[in-house]
């Protein structure tokens, strides 16, 4: 049933009954999550001959707000002495309130705030506290130079003091903030096998041996995520070093002046480049460019977020004068109706993903197996082989 444990649910043994808040957010991918969850529930208890069923996991919630823009959090089901899980995106832009008769587009920061209404709402009757948050509040303000915020440090202490027991995160853009929470779990996920699958499955033709592929690193704060790929796959690596221009600031950003690429000669091989988010894709279409003008063949962009900013026109561009074959994604954030209908866009489901998650953190078994996929990325490539 699955293959990270011998049994998802052990009846034999006391644990917190497990409850799943999926916040409007992260609605679908609640759905998609109980779907598992529920299916291995039963499977479990019609195996160990129990009379009873589970039709869902998922507690009826909702953030409504008033006509002033203010807001409030309802639980509609009890909670009390249960193993409460909260799913929620703060990067799902397609949800609007109404506000003093305009309509307003909710932002990472409406997100947050309804997050901390539904631990408030919870009232500290539940038995424990996980959120699941996977692409983190404030990710990208990690860190503080000169005199500024430390976002997402804030918010990670903000969860603590409320009652979290847990954070569970997917490819943070620097993991090192749970370093402002040292007595609270704080789990990071990589997609790294799923993006694989995705990848052989919409080109089972694809060659991986290091004469025909190779890895790219993006820049130097993508290395460690591109060596996983590179080791794991037994291929040559690259790297492109963004020189900026730290002297102006440009939408929050420092402007790249070049990239300069330091590895094996690329020419004639087929490029996979992985970074955590693809925002503007200015830089990422920039490097496709260069690559091309080394002579390289295919390239295959992944980002476990990708966010396209500032639409996919540019990509579209990109696409049609054979800069890059395609782009692949997850759904752990919000992906529009109109990114899925791409010819370029590969999507990497990850619900399964966490629901396995969920599952072995509520019965209280191992992780490690989710957190180092080596030994499934190995079984995927070796069956992707006998195929061939």
């Amino acid at each position: 049933m699955a293959p990270f444990f011998e049994s998802i649910f052990n009846f034999d043994e006391d644990k917190s009954e497990l409850a799943i808040i999926a916040m409007q957010s992260a609605e679908n991918m609640g759905k998609q999550v109980d779907y598992y969850l529920v299916n291995w529930f039963n499977q479990e208890a019609k195996k160990c001959n129990k009379s009873f069923e589970r039709k869902t996991f998922l507690i009826n919630n909702k953030c409504p707000r008033f006509t002033t823009g203010d807001g409030k959090a309802l639980i509609n089901e009890t909670v009390r002495g249960k193993d409460v899980y909260i799913l929620c995106d703060v990067g799902n832009y397609s949800l609007t309130y109404n506000m003093f008769g305009a309509e307003n587009r909710m932002s990472p920061d409406d997100h947050y705030t309804d997050l901390k209404r539904i631990i408030a709402a919870i009232g500290g009757k539940a038995k424990k506290i996980t959120v699941v948050m996977p692409i983190l509040y404030g990710g990208r303000q990690h860190r503080r130079n000169a005199r500024e915020s430390l976002d997402c440090a804030q918010m990670l202490r903000e969860l603590e003091i409320m009652g979290v027991s847990d954070i569970i995160t997917f490819d943070a853009h620097d993991p090192r903030v749970q370093n402002a929470i040292p007595l609270v779990g704080f789990d990071n996920f990589m997609p790294t096998y799923q993006i694989l699958k995705a990848l052989l499955r919409r080109f089972p033709d694809m060659c991986l041996d290091k004469d025909t592929f190779m890895i790219v690193s993006p820049d130097e704060g993508a290395m460690s995520r591109n060596i996983y790929y590179a080791s794991v796959l037994g291929v040559n690596l690259g790297m492109f070093y963004k020189r900026r221009d730290y002297s102006t600031i440009v939408n929050g950003r420092n402007p790249i002046v070049a990239h300069d690429y330091i590895g094996n000669d690329v020419k004639g091989k087929d490029i996979f480049v992985a970074d955590d988010i693809i925002a503007t894709g200015d830089s990422v279409l920039k490097l496709c460019t260069e690559l091309k003008e080394k002579g390289c063949n295919k390239i295959f962009l992944t980002a476990t977020y990708g966010l396209f900013t500032e639409g996919v026109e540019k990509f579209d561009e990109a696409y049609k004068k054979g800069l890059f074959t395609a782009v692949l994604s997850t759904n752990l954030t919000y992906v529009s109706p109109a990114l899925r209908e791409k010819e370029w866009f590969v999507e990497a489901d990850m619900s399964k993903f966490i629901a396995y998650i969920i599952a072995a953190s509520n019965q209280n078994k191992s992780l490690s197996g989710l957190l180092d996929p080596h030994d499934k990325i190995n079984e995927l490539i070796d069956k992707f082989h006998d195929k061939k």
